[in-house]
């Protein structure tokens, strides 16, 4: 069970009090979006402004490390500490180099407990640096999944409500590969769930985590 960006219908999104919301409602990981100032320095942030979740305004590419952490937005480093031993952590590369997300993972000993969705090229990137480290690429259509299982052999495949079809889910099982799908919006609801759990998914994205953690259990789905 994937928490979208944290807990964040009662607490600011992608911020550490939204992550630990997800953790005490039983969330299996939380879902971050990193990008990296102007400095080189990672944090989490959904935009590619601030303006939207802080009082500050600007590009995060634009702004220095310190600028962003003074309007409290979270490093990554101090999200990928606070996960350690705790929960997973979905990685949504916005922008951000290969290198230095693998150097952070390792860092944090998150290896086996983190997930990188991306673009293609990065998650290659990725993938070559450190092969411990799931790579998940959107499946996109039909072609363009059998060309991704074909170049990148990936663990895990992300889907949508665009993609979630059983022509598309049925080249995933083949490769043998888990599937996670998001179920945010109209399909975020007991029946979204169900029909997700019927075709196979092995992960579920959510803006209701504690809603989505009681109906897995109901079904003996979930710890």
């Amino acid at each position: 069970m994937i928490s979208h960006r944290g807990e964040h219908l009662h607490h600011p999104e992608n911020t550490l009090a939204a992550y630990r919301a997800a953790f005490e409602a039983g969330a299996d990981f939380i879902e971050t979006d990193v990008r990296t100032t102007a400095d080189g320095k990672l944090v989490i942030m959904h935009d590619a402004t601030v303006d939207r979740c802080t009082s500050g305004h600007g590009e995060v590419a634009a702004l220095s490390f310190a600028d962003i952490r003074k309007l409290g937005v979270p490093a990554f480093d101090e999200v990928l500490a606070w996960s350690r031993g705790r929960i997973g952590v979905y990685i949504d590369a916005k922008k951000i180099s290969a290198r230095n997300l693998t150097d952070a993972v390792r860092r944090h000993g998150m290896r086996d407990r983190a997930v990188v969705y991306g673009g293609i090229e990065l998650l290659q990137e990725v993938a070559k640096l450190d092969d411990r480290i799931k790579v998940m690429p959107e499946a996109v259509s039909l072609s363009v999944v059998a060309r991704i299982m074909e170049a990148l052999h990936p663990r895990v495949v992300a889907f949508d409500a665009r993609d979630f079809t059983d022509e598309i889910l049925a080249v995933v099982k083949r490769a043998g590969s888990g599937v996670y799908v998001d179920r945010l919006g109209a399909s975020d609801n007991p029946e979204g769930w169900e029909n997700a759990v019927i075709r196979g998914a092995a992960g579920i994205q959510s803006d209701h985590p504690a809603e989505l953690v009681a109906f897995l259990r109901a079904k003996g789905l979930h710890r």
